[in-house]
C-alpha cells in the first residue's frame, strides 16, 4: 500500500561541495534531487525503483556555501509501474528563515523486480 507521496531531505551546503565561486556544484544539486526523487518513489511503492528519466533542472538562483537547502520531492503522477517525482530544492541561510527557490526538476523512477522488470505501483489515488 502507498505511504506518503512527498519526502524532505535537509543538507548543509560545506565548502567541500562547492566550486571556486563558493557556491553548491550542479552535479551535487543534481545528485541530491536524484536522491530525494528515489526515496520519495522507493516509499510510495516499497519497492526496488530506478531513475529512468530525468527532465530538465532548472536553477533559478546560486546556492552559497554556508546555507541549508531542503529539498522536496512529491510524487505527482503514477503509471503502471513508473512514478513522476517533481523536486524542488529551497536554500536559507543558517541566521535566518528567508527561504528561496533555488533549483526544481522533474524525475521518473521505474519499480523493478529482481529480474529488472517492471512491476505495478500503487495508483496515486491510494494516497487518500
Amino acid at each position: 500500500m502507498a505511504s506518503t507521496p512527498e519526502t524532505r531531505m535537509v543538507y548543509p551546503v560545506f565548502p567541500g561541495n562547492t566550486n571556486h565561486y563558493d557556491t553548491l556544484f550542479g552535479g551535487q544539486v543534481m545528485a541530491w534531487m536524484d536522491q530525494a526523487a528515489f526515496i520519495c518513489a522507493t516509499r510510495w511503492c516499497r519497492q526496488k525503483v530506478v531513475t529512468a528519466h530525468s527532465s530538465a533542472i532548472d536553477f533559478h538562483h546560486p546556492i552559497p556555501v554556508g546555507t541549508i537547502v531542503e529539498l522536496v520531492a512529491q510524487v505527482v503522477k503514477v503509471g503502471r509501474s513508473s512514478m513522476t517525482v517533481q523536486v524542488e530544492l529551497w536554500v536559507e541561510g543558517m541566521r535566518h528563515a528567508e527561504r528561496k527557490l533555488a533549483c526544481q526538476g522533474s524525475f521518473v523512477l521505474v519499480a523493478v523486480d529482481e529480474n529488472q522488470r517492471p512491476v505495478p505501483v500503487p495508483p496515486i489515488e491510494q494516497q487518500k
